[in-house]
């Protein structure tokens, strides 16, 4: 529906449509994207709302959005007949006008749904009150674009709309040509038979008339206002989507074993299924189910067999409730089972977020600096000393302060000059002692650095700031690691998304003497899934036992990978605040090259929040950094 979409996407709000679909539908795996037009999708399984409502009116484009959801997942997903809805497109397949068909069904069946939604919830009468407004608003101004071009059913189609939705019994549209204005007073009494509509059924007929009425005198419509509210009708079984939705299907085969009741032997004994280590009676059981949806039925538990324990439930159930083994111990297996997991590629799964599922960790480390990467290095480190020294004598002094600063008001220790409180206290503290608290700061950094093509003209520079950091860090002995990432675009293939972790420096090396120049390893490669890089940096700073961790993100614009793309500026915010919620402080820094926009302001925002530095020119990078390196070090103290 509309003009154009819209690239930036306020994360906040997406969320927040992503969480209300889930809750009116009462389907908690049902996803929200946007997309063209408004529909179910049971395929991909998600509802789409259209991303170009209110462009430039931030009130209608919720309203727009939230109405379009609460018409599918109150309206759609429950009030709307399938069977009726294919008996229609199955009508009108061999009509000429079929676009039209489709968007006057759609509209007419919208109006219907939307006093069902506001019947059930009242609240949301203001929303679609909104809507309402801004579509009249729009067609208004479709109809007059349709009469300058001479679009006759286009024209017409807004004029319908305008009529049924209008607040006065017999409107005029003084504007519109004279044909359509006399073939709109000719459909009406098939148009208001709409307000009398109960049922899918009804509304059906209502838009049938209509269209086989303008047949021998239009031809189909230009432009698409509205899509189908239900996505690949011909796949549904069932007479509502909600029960499609949620339909569990029966095994796909029905073959069952055949055994021979004679070759069967079988033992009267009774096995006891209490133990005292696993007493359950003073507590609820709980227990995990599985689905089988494919196989052959046979009498067997299982194809082979193992040793039990005690804690063994029977039949074959698996417990909620579990504790520790006291017969073998496996925790070796366990520990090498994992270590041979982390070793070269490593799949995400959905341990990364859904859109990341088939994103896959490489690793890849820098190797001994060459000499001119040693040349350019120290070349680099003399440009950006005069703030290495200013910042690392600022945070030296206030360690120096905290170290020497005395404890006051204590009960033990060396006897204070002043003694007000002997007088003014029933039990006075007279006494403090010299701090003696170590220089170290208690802290680790991880600089994930964005080596996206976008970053070719902006490396260099962008090392400048690597070094910087690497310096002032190492100088004040903070432990931290240095990655470039990238997704190899070359490499992807169907469920295969290869993405690179140039490890520059790790924990491990990072204060070690003469080794920044690995830092002029990096180059600009391929794209860029943000998201899944943070969720990988932020498990390593996980472990970390420092009091302060911190994540600072390098970046020149908004995620781009395969399959990522809009999706992966609502998966970066989500890798973000999922950092953020395991105590990791996460800065972005935006890389611009000239004057900041106010969509790439957006942009990051909708990413990072407030916890965002924009850089204009990545020439001025060093001048930014240290400010915000100081800032986060004294937070660290």
């Amino acid at each position: 529906m509309f003009r154009f979409r819209e690239t930036n996407v306020d994360t906040h709000l997406f969320l927040q449509l992503q969480d209300l679909a889930a809750v009116l539908s009462g389907i908690p795996g049902l996803k929200f994207d946007y997309a063209y037009g408004s529909a179910i999708d049971i395929n991909e399984y998600k509802v789409t709302a259209s991303s170009n409502w209110g462009i430039g009116n931030e009130q209608a484009r919720e309203a727009g959005l939230k109405t379009d959801i609460l018409l599918r997942t109150i309206g759609t997903l429950r009030h709307s007949n399938i069977p009726v809805m294919k008996e229609y497109m199955e009508s009108i397949s061999e009509s000429s006008l079929q676009k039209f068909a489709v968007q006057l069904f759609t509209v007419f069946e919208d109006i219907r749904l939307e006093e069902i939604v506001k019947k059930e919830r009242p609240g949301t009468i203001g929303l679609f009150n909104i809507r309402r407004e801004y579509l009249k608003q729009y067609f208004t101004q479709q109809l007059k674009a349709n009469v300058t071009r001479s679009f006759a059913l286009d024209e017409l189609y807004c004029l319908i709309y305008l009529l049924i939705q209008s607040d006065s019994p017999d409107p005029s549209f003084p504007g519109a040509n004279e044909k359509q204005t006399s073939m709109l007073d000719a459909l009406k009494s098939s148009l208001f038979q709409l307000f009398e509509a109960s049922s899918t059924r009804e509304v059906a007929r209502a838009a049938e008339q209509v269209v086989f009425r303008l047949e021998t005198d239009y031809q189909d419509t230009i432009n698409e206002y509205f899509i189908f509210p239900i996505a690949d009708l011909s796949s549904y079984t069932e007479t509502n989507a909600f029960d499609e939705l949620t339909r569990t299907d029966p095994l796909a085969n029905d073959d069952q074993e055949d055994i021979k009741e004679e070759d069967n032997e079988v033992f009267q004994e009774k096995f006891s299924t209490w133990h005292g280590q696993n007493e359950n009676e003073d507590r609820k059981q709980n227990f995990l189910e599985f689905e089988l949806e494919q196989g052959t039925k046979t009498s067997l538990m299982g194809d082979g067999a193992r040793e039990t324990e005690e804690g063994d439930q029977a039949m074959a159930s698996i417990q909620g409730a579990s504790g520790e083994s006291e017969q073998n111990d496996y925790s070796s297996m366990e520990a090498m089972q994992k270590k041979e997991a982390g070793q070269g590629e490593e799949s995400a799964g959905g341990a990364y977020g859904e859109e990341n599922k088939y994103a896959v960790k490489v690793v890849k480390h820098a190797e001994r600096p060459s000499a001119e990467e040693e040349d350019l290095y120290r070349q680099y480190a003399a440009e950006i000393a005069p703030f290495e020294r200013k910042l690392s004598k600022t945070i030296e002094k206030m360690l120096e302060h905290r170290q020497n600063a005395p404890r006051r008001d204590l009960i033990a220790g060396r006897l204070s000059k002043k003694l007000l409180q002997v007088v003014t206290e029933e039990y006075p503290r007279l006494f403090y002692k010299k701090n003696q608290e170590s220089r170290e700061m208690d802290a680790s950094f991880t600089l994930l650095v964005d080596c996206s093509a976008s970053m070719l003209n902006k490396m260099e520079e962008t090392k400048r700031g690597i070094v910087l950091f690497h310096e002032v860090l190492k100088y004040l002995k903070i432990p931290h690691s240095i990655i470039g990432f990238w997704e190899e675009a070359t490499e992807v293939k169907d469920e295969y998304q290869p993405n690179y972790f140039h490890v520059i420096h790790s924990f491990n090396d990072s204060l070690y003497q003469d080794n920044g120049a690995k830092i002029m390893q990096l180059e600009a490669q391929e794209d860029n899934r943000d998201g899944f890089s943070i969720r990988i940096a932020a498990e390593e700073l996980e472990a970390r036992k420092d009091k302060n961790r911190f994540l600072l993100v390098f970046s020149d614009g908004e995620p781009a990978a395969s399959d990522y793309n809009e999706n992966g500026i609502v998966d970066t915010n989500l890798a973000v605040s999922e950092a953020r919620k395991k105590g990791i402080d996460v800065v972005g820094m935006f890389l611009a090259e000239g004057e900041i926009g106010e969509q790439e302001d957006s942009l990051m925002r909708n990413i990072y929040g407030k916890e965002r530095i924009m850089v204009p020119t990545v020439a001025e990078l060093p001048e930014h950094f240290s400010p915000l390196l100081k800032k986060l070090l004294l937070k660290a103290l």
